[in-house]
């Protein structure tokens, strides 16, 4: 007989650069701040690289009788906020709050699950005052020159261990202003911005003058207020591991005295054709731009969630392709067991093993490539059972219940309904007040412009419905 297999989550704690098995503080409960987008554009496919990962990680907790309490972030106030709602000549929550609705609308399409708290740091500015107050308090912030607040890195001692930083030629005295900065600038970072005529009608009274905070202070004083003052999970990309974690932790534990994160888990970048991600160079999508060009929400959620978190993912639109065969022949898995099945039997010990490899990718911290392949092995050996008039009814029956216990975590094995791109439904609005209008033409024309984008439009007596051609 094989070694028998111990069931322990195991995730790769950025903290300590290894493996640890999980260990939540308060089970069942796990307290998990995800850093959510900064609402001044709509969040590219990079961006949702992080957050389908963090899904991922979220459903396999539930998967294994954890109960998440998730909060994530939403920044609607810092440099970049501020400068693109001057630029449209928009007061900052009318210019957030088109980007806000439509992060959640590419949420829905990507099927990830809702969190538990998603806070606005416009909405919690009191918070935010009265963690600086206690920092104040305790002698690690201080007052600069020009009415700012500062964090004195030098009064803690553990600056710098999240991203192993060499602290030695640390010049004293050195600050950073803006919210974004690069490793070799380590230095005091503001937590109160005083407020300056570039920043306009952007800031709130404090009891140093008006101002804003600075954006590391935003999820330190969020976080704790929802989860308290340690709590078991924080993720993000690897590149909010400094300065942003890292400030989130010295503000955290000098405010309170205890740890702040038990486990910190980064995931790698996102390129495309092998390239970084840039408007220059042509390669820079939004999930809407993936939409327009035909490919459909569950789609790009397989291709983001087919590499390890860890592993850069070089993302194109053959990978896409490669997805919607892939999830065809799953389709067609499906339907063939449907067509078979009956109330479910015993599990036989093929299809427990194929769950049991399942499982044992995922407690490894979270190995969705060898989940997938677990998974086509799966699908190719229940096709050939099929094949040989060797899957009984009840068989089939348990192997779809398996299928959708994994597509618990997945959460793109199950076909959905489509959503039309926004665009398509004001084409085909437009056709209906046309076709009222009696203009023929202008009807066909629209009609036509839908059908090349891959759609068809279905005329009802309430209206229409939009559905997507098969490929």
């Amino acid at each position: 007989m094989g070694k028998r297999y111990i069931m322990a989550f195991k995730i790769f704690n950025t903290l300590s650069r290894q493996q640890e098995v999980f260990t939540p503080t308060r089970p069942p409960t796990v307290g998990m701040y995800t850093c959510g987008p900064t609402v001044y554009n709509y969040a590219h496919i990079g961006n949702f690289r992080a957050y389908v990962f963090e899904d991922l990680l979220r459903r396999y907790l539930g998967y294994l009788g954890y109960q998440p309490r998730q909060v994530m972030n939403l920044t609607d106030v810092d440099d970049k906020t501020i400068r693109g709602a001057q630029a449209a000549g928009l007061p900052l929550d009318e210019y957030t709050r088109k980007f806000k609705d439509a992060f959640f609308a590419d949420l829905q399409t990507l099927n990830i699950a809702r969190a538990e708290f998603y806070p606005a740091a416009t909405e919690h500015i009191p918070e935010m005052i009265a963690l600086i107050e206690t920092l104040l308090d305790k002698g690690f912030a201080y007052h600069s020159a020009d009415h700012s607040i500062y964090f004195e890195i030098n009064r803690f001692p553990a600056y710098g261990r999240l991203a192993h930083l060499d602290m030695a030629g640390l010049k004293p005295g050195a600050r950073i202003a803006q919210d974004e900065y690069q490793k070799e600038n380590a230095a005091d970072f503001a937590l109160w911005k005083a407020w300056t005529p570039e920043d306009g009608e952007v800031f709130w009274d404090s009891p140093w003058g008006r101002g804003r905070p600075g954006w590391h202070l935003e999820c330190s004083a969020m976080s704790m207020k929802y989860l308290g003052a340690g709590f078991d999970l924080h993720t993000g990309g690897m590149d909010n591991i400094f300065p942003h974690h890292e400030d989130e932790i010295a503000q955290s534990e000098a405010a309170t005295g205890v740890p702040f994160v038990t486990y910190w888990m980064h995931c790698a970048h996102l390129v495309v054709d092998g390239r970084k991600m840039s408007k220059s160079l042509g390669n820079f999508y939004t999930l809407r731009d993936l939409l327009e060009r035909g490919y459909s929400g569950r789609e790009i959620r397989y291709v983001l969630a087919s590499a390890h978190y860890r592993q850069t993912l070089n993302f194109n639109l053959a990978s896409l392709d490669a997805a919607r065969a892939a999830l065809r022949r799953a389709d067609e898995f499906r339907e063939r067991l449907a067509a078979q099945a009956a109330a479910p039997g015993k599990t036989p010990a093929w299809l427990e093993e194929a769950r049991m490899s399942f499982r044992r990718a995922m407690d490894d911290d979270l190995n969705t490539s060898m989940a997938l392949a677990a998974l086509f092995d799966l699908i190719h050996e229940g096709n050939r059972r099929l094949d040989a008039g060797e899957l009984p009814a009840p068989e089939a029956a348990a192997t779809l219940t398996i299928l959708d216990d994994i597509d618990r975590v997945f959460g793109f094995l199950a076909p959905a309904p489509e959503t039309a791109p926004e665009d398509l439904v004001q084409m085909a609005e437009e056709r209906r007040r046309a076709r009222a209008a009696r203009n023929w033409a202008e009807a066909d024309r629209l009609r036509d412009m839908i059908a090349a984008r891959g759609w068809t439009i279905q005329d009802a007596a309430d209206g229409f419905k939009l559905k997507r051609n098969a490929p």
